[in-house]
């Protein structure tokens, strides 16, 4: 991975987080709206992330990063799913944004999920090329990584959590807006549920 060239703008995921995270979206809000939500637009998420991150419409390309455990071979609550047929090696275009390209990393068995998360992140941010780094990270890892992120001087961090969390020097966002948005799931709904 360390000699990956690196677009300016990288959006890292841990995957297997966003899965369960998707999965108890579609639970509560089937229940709060009374209709069947949809899997999550892997796509459209990723295009709601790079635009939580601040990148500005053009033509952009955007590297993406899905680190997930390697027995995993799917995403259970998104579209496309398939890491090795769907996602790993494939892109898509915005037409605002640009191109995105999409790799899947697996953790192996010989480092943990959190340690090689950890590492991916680090090594983009010691990647001269990445400018803007978007992050996702698991909710119960995101104090962990206070060390690694405290080392991000001349790049634009974003950090996505469910609930808000407060970093030095970072910018941070809520991840569930953006799941929403991919889910299909419009604020004008949830006006008229309540």
């Amino acid at each position: 991975m360390e000699k990956t060239k690196w677009s300016e703008t990288v959006i890292v995921v841990q995957a297997d987080y966003a899965d369960r995270l998707a999965f108890d979206l579609t639970v509560n809000f089937e229940r709060m709206l009374g209709r069947r939500i949809p899997r999550a637009d892997l796509s459209q998420w990723l295009v709601c992330l790079a635009l939580d991150g601040g990148l500005a419409p053009g033509a952009n390309t955007v590297n993406v990063v899905l680190v997930h455990k390697g027995e995993n071979t799917q995403l259970e609550n998104f579209s496309p799913s398939d890491y090795a047929r769907d996602i790993d090696g494939q892109a898509f275009t915005d037409s605002r944004l640009g191109e995105f390209l999409l790799n899947a990393l697996p953790v192996e068995k010989l480092v943990g999920e959190f340690e090689f998360f950890e590492q991916v992140v680090e090594t983009l941010l010691n990647a001269a090329e990445v400018k803007q780094l978007v992050v996702v990270p698991d909710a119960d890892d995101v104090a962990g990584l206070h060390g690694v992120l405290n080392h991000t001087e001349g790049k634009d961090v974003t950090v996505l959590t469910m609930e808000p969390r407060s970093f030095r020097g970072l910018r941070h966002e809520i991840v569930g807006y953006s799941l929403m948005n991919a889910l299909g799931i419009r604020g004008e709904e949830l006006e008229s549920a309540r």
